[in-house]
Parts: C-alpha cells; structure tokens; sequence
C-alpha cells in the first residue's frame, strides 16, 4: 500500500471501514468498545446470494503491527487477521488471513464452499489494495 504503516493501521484498526473496502459487507456497526481489544462489532454481509450476520469481538491488537478479530454466528467462526509492516520506501504491507470454522449441518457443506470463498476473498483483497492506496 502506498500509505504509511500508523495511517493504515489506523483505517483498518476500525472494523466498520469493512463497508468500504469488502464488496460483501452490506454495513458494520460498532456495538460497544473504543476499538481496542474486547471491542465488539455486528457486521451484516452478503454471500453466495443470502444475508448473513457475525458478531466480532477484537480480540488482538499491537499497534501498529497486528489486528485479529474473531466473529461467530450459528453456523461458523470467522477469525480475521491482518499483519501490517513498514517498506523501507514507507508503503506498508498488509497480510491479510481470514479463517472459517462451520458448525453443525454447515460443516458438512465447507469443501464445497472453498471455491466461492477464495473468489469472494480475492475480490475483498483487490478492493482492499484500491481502498488503501487512495487514502
């Protein structure tokens, strides 16, 4: 990213920037916290067509280094992390991880929902990279 590290940290550090820069998020509001960990979020997403709503809860956060917040509804855990560091020409790199753990009859319908992950999540990286750079 063009940006300098604490500018990106700062912009990605607010989960509620997700409808900025995440093509499935529909909106993301900040339930309670000042953004720190234990910082408590509802993000409403659409995928593969349905609407589907996770509670995140920041549950990592080293300025300016490392965001990891995890989401949960019925059917899966989501555990985001993004790693961010400084180039040596002052752009930052970001390293982004999203991670998914179904439950119940989800489960079982995981393999298959591998494919539209990895695009919904390339799309989310592309949008992400363009976001960032125009800050």
């Amino acid at each position: 990213m063009r940006q300098p590290l604490d500018r990106v940290f700062g912009y990605l550090a607010d989960f509620t920037t997700t409808e900025q820069w995440d093509p499935g998020t529909v909106r993301t509001e900040r339930l309670s916290g000042d953004g720190g960990v234990g910082t408590r979020y509802r993000n409403v997403s659409r995928f593969l067509g349905r609407r589907t709503e996770l509670d995140y809860v920041v549950v990592d956060l080293l300025s300016p280094r490392l965001i990891r917040l995890r989401g949960r509804n019925a059917t899966v855990t989501a555990t985001d992390t993004m790693q961010l560091a400084a180039a040596d020409d002052g752009t930052t790199q970001v390293r982004y991880r999203a991670e998914f753990e179904f439950h119940g009859p989800a489960r079982l319908a995981a393999p298959l929902l591998r494919p539209a992950l990895k695009r919904f999540g390339d799309r989310a990286a592309a949008q992400l990279r363009a976001t960032l750079d125009a800050l």
